[in-house]
């Protein structure tokens, strides 16, 4: 397999299970050296990681939560440390607190906005100095279909994941003259732990919702994540690529 990323440097925000883990297995064995960044127990990720060939040398987890900024710094100050400079950005680390609007509550909505849009604007622009300096960069944040089309009881989550295609595209234009691109990637329905979870009434409504009629894995939204920090999508910035089977088109 060619290591399309031999040589980069990547943090991944919220590695620690499902959609993070993957991206964090992808980008490893795409010969990137990774930055795990979160608040849940990563030594999971960590053991998969050796176990799929990647070495203690090119890894490094670091607890850390995205909605304060000294422990961001912190973060990207000791990716600098380990490795040197930071190529790669992978914005994953979200929570949800679902519940109808006229019943959320104001710390759920504040929690959700903080962790999911916030962090991942703290988080970009602690890299961006850096990757300005290199001129060279590939920032990803990872979105959601709710983002685009609104989900009932899940307005906070909604507008946090529409608020981060925004920020995606207004940093493309900021940076994209430095050789930095910015894209968002918007998963649909995946099979993860929290999904599996659900009725089996609730899943089969879902999938009449998708054309392909099945579920997503945490592997095909690594896949394009992948592809996105690759010098191969040198010419793709500002972008929103659903990962959803079909369930959204614009």
């Amino acid at each position: 397999m060619k290591e399309t990323l031999s040589g980069r440097v990547a943090i991944v925000t919220g590695g620690s299970r499902g959609i993070g883990q993957a991206i964090v297995l992808k980008l490893v064995s795409a010969g990137a050296s990774v930055v795990i960044g979160g608040i849940s127990d990563t030594s999971r990720t960590h053991s998969l990681v050796l176990q799929a060939g990647g070495s203690e040398e090119r890894l490094l987890s670091l607890k850390t939560d995205v909605t304060k900024v000294e422990e961001v710094n912190r973060l990207v100050k000791s990716t600098i440390d380990r490795f040197g400079k930071v190529d790669v950005l992978v914005n994953n680390a979200g929570i949800s607190r679902d519940a109808l609007l006229l019943r959320m509550k104001d710390e759920d909505w504040d929690a959700v906005l903080d962790t999911n849009l916030k962090g991942a604007f703290l988080c970009t622009r602690a890299v961006l100095l850096h990757m300005v300096k290199s001129r060279w960069g590939r920032i990803v944040n990872i979105s959601s279909v709710v983002g685009l089309t609104g989900n009932p009881g899940q307005a906070n989550y909604s507008a946090a994941k529409a608020g981060l295609i925004g920020l995606t595209k207004t940093t493309a234009r900021e940076v994209a003259s430095r050789g930095i691109t910015v894209n968002a990637v918007a998963p649909g329905f995946i099979d993860t732990d929290m999904t599996r979870g659900l009725s089996d009434q609730v899943k089969e409504r879902f999938q009449g919702l998708i054309p392909q009629k099945r579920f997503g894995s945490p592997e095909d939204v690594a896949h394009v994540v992948e592809f996105l920090t690759s010098p191969q999508s040198s010419y793709i910035t500002g972008q929103v690529v659903g990962v959803d089977g079909g369930m959204f088109m614009a």
